[in-house]
């Protein structure tokens, strides 16, 4: 347990903006790994990259001392400058043997996330381990570590409360949204294409709505968003010319003003007397408060949802004491796997030393061999078979009873 070691990056030690600098893009992936493990002397390594978060799991024999972290990550990035090596040391957080461990299962588990109880984080391991065992740099001992870390992470969600509530108000909105019956060809205006809106727009993409017009003050960025929702798009100045009619407007902006004025939600809405849906995720709203008393509309505002939010996040970390409880459970589990499987290398050698001692017996003994008749080399041979079989089995027989004995 003692060779796993973790160096982290995450929002609790670094600003989120430096993340980027530890990112390793997938066309250099293979050199920049390969040559960080033969360089660190690391027997095994995976690498983990998310955008609030930059992990290295390793396996080795040597301490995780400044010299070791010098080393590594002049190593990581060969383009660094000993300022950065110098960042890198002084903004990580290393843990070694138990407690790699447990490091580990609290970030499968989201109990170290930036929003505790997000699911993500638990693909996101998988995928990372799927990518650095394809590229070979990973062995027994992390494969054994990451698939206990993901039966831990499915323990924690199955079996408490800690992701029952959404706590993001894109997601809150997305679920109000749905509680109200919406129609799969309703009629989308959506304003705005950073991220907020793309996320909401990935929630409404998978629940099947298809009718998107997508309205930004950079067309590039609207004609991004649209071709991702198979919708139009449009630069906001056009806003004011729309005439197609709508059902839903999300609109999220960094206007400091009202981008929907009443004269404009008029114009937008004609002559359909219809209730719409605004779901306003800006600070401040994007909608002019008077659109309210003047128009029939279900208003889905950001602050609402934000007071949901604290309240679902406060409910989850509720349940941490419940998570740790079964995180602690696995660790002692997990201990008894590493002892055992330790057991069973040091067994594996068991086949191949007892084949090397028949063969030399045979050697030593051929004089005698040879004087044998065809019978008797048979019945000789038919023994040292049945020997060789249970010097093998017995062995790892007793070894594996008494490891169950133990635990």
């Amino acid at each position: 347990m003692e060779r796993i070691k973790v160096i982290a990056f995450t929002h609790k030690t670094t600003d989120l903006n430096n993340i980027g600098k530890l990112h390793i893009g997938d066309d250099e992936l293979k050199s920049r790994l390969e040559y960080l493990k033969l360089q660190a002397g690391l027997d095994e390594l995976l690498y983990l990259s998310t955008c609030n978060r930059v992990e290295f799991m390793m396996v080795n024999n040597t301490p995780v001392t400044p010299e070791f972290l010098h080393t590594f990550f002049t190593a990581f990035d060969t383009t660094w400058t000993a300022s950065d090596v110098e960042w890198a040391i002084n903004n990580t957080n290393v843990y070694e043997g138990e407690k790699s461990f447990r490091h580990l299962f609290n970030v499968a588990s989201s109990l170290d996330s930036l929003v505790v109880g997000e699911r993500e984080i638990i693909t996101q391991v998988r995928n990372s381990y799927d990518k650095c065992y394809a590229l070979g740099i990973t062995g027994d001992l992390i494969r054994l570590a990451v698939k206990r870390t993901i039966e831990v992470a499915k323990d924690v969600y199955t079996n408490t409360n800690i992701a029952k509530n959404p706590v993001s108000v894109v997601s809150l909105a997305y679920r109000e949204l749905l509680d109200l019956n919406v129609q799969p060809d309703a009629r989308f205006i959506i304003i705005g294409s950073g991220v907020t809106n793309t996320t909401m727009a990935k929630y409404l993409k998978k629940n099947k709505f298809s009718n998107f017009t997508v309205f930004n003050r950079t067309l590039a960025n609207a004609e991004t968003l649209a071709t991702e929702l198979n919708g139009t798009a449009y630069p906001l100045s056009e806003l004011k010319n729309y005439k197609k009619g709508f059902d839903i407007i999300v609109t999220c902006t960094g206007a400091s003003e009202s981008v929907i004025t009443p004269e404009l939600y008029k114009s937008l809405v004609g002559d359909d007397t219809s209730k719409k849906i605004v779901i306003d995720l800006a600070i401040p709203n994007d909608l002019d408060a008077e659109i309210l008393s003047q128009f029939d509309v279900k208003f889905i505002a950001i602050e609402n949802l934000q007071a949901v939010a604290k309240e679902n996040l406060l409910a989850r970390e509720q349940e941490l004491e419940a998570c740790h409880a079964i995180i602690e459970r696995n660790m002692d589990e997990f201990k008894q796997i590493l002892k055992t499987r330790k057991v069973e290398l040091a067994m594996s050698e068991v086949p191949k030393k007892v084949k090397e001692i028949r063969t030399t017996a045979s050697e030593v003994f051929a004089k005698e061999l040879s004087q044998l008749d065809i019978q008797s080399k048979e019945i000789l041979d038919k023994i040292m078979v049945y020997m060789e079989k249970k010097f093998i089995s017995v062995p790892m027989k007793m070894a594996k009873e008494i490891m169950q004995e133990n635990a």
